[in-house]
């Protein structure tokens, strides 16, 4: 059985290569279809990694994997497709829904893709949708919410490089205008100020 949290950021060979599983104790019962692995769980597929106490992996009739992660932290960690980057994951849960290609993390839940981090309470993330969505934590449950959060999202973005100067354009990326069509400044848009 595998886990393996293949999000739309995630590099998709990842799903071809074989699933490596280290952990102290492991109990499979093969009529439910279901694994659990405890104490130093270590998950390996390609360039995902996932970490935790505890992990239990299921199997539905249909071939859908579902899996649950348990950890102080749970981390988890892959390579983007076709960057030089990885997604690394933290939360004491880790639920992973194959058949809804869901990956959701509870309680002081924290993603870092580069430079950039989103904390919160609950994090989800829809690999079909490519749809994030971040809660806070309830501020008289100061267990499950981020040190010094205050029971509220928190993100931090940088600003993207910017290329040097005669560098090549980035593919994608606003190109100068065309020779011959100045930009003029527009005199029916009111300046506003935050």
């Amino acid at each position: 059985m595998l886990l393996v949290p293949a999000t739309g950021f995630a590099d998709r060979t990842d799903r071809d290569k074989p699933v490596n599983i280290e952990a102290d104790r492991m109990l499979v019962d093969d009529t439910k279809k279901e694994s659990v692995f405890e104490g130093n769980v270590v998950l390996t597929q390609g360039t995902m990694q996932l970490r935790g106490d505890r992990v239990t992996v299921r199997q539905d009739a249909d071939g859908f994997q579902f899996g649950i992660a348990y950890g102080k932290p749970a981390t988890f960690r892959q390579k983007r497709e076709g960057h030089d980057e990885y997604i690394d994951g933290f939360a004491e849960r880790l639920e992973y829904d194959g058949k809804k290609d869901l990956l959701q993390m509870f309680n002081a839940a924290r993603i870092l893709k580069g430079t950039d981090e989103v904390r919160g309470d609950y994090i989800s993330y829809n690999a079909r949708t490519e749809f994030y969505q971040v809660l806070g934590g309830n501020k008289s449950n100061a267990t499950s919410t981020p040190p010094g959060s205050g029971g509220r999202v928190r993100a931090v973005i940088q600003p993207k490089a910017k290329p040097a100067p005669g560098a090549a354009p980035v593919p994608g990326a606003a190109q100068a205008p065309i020779v011959g069509t100045p930009l003029k400044p527009s005199n029916s848009l009111e300046r506003t100020r935050p």
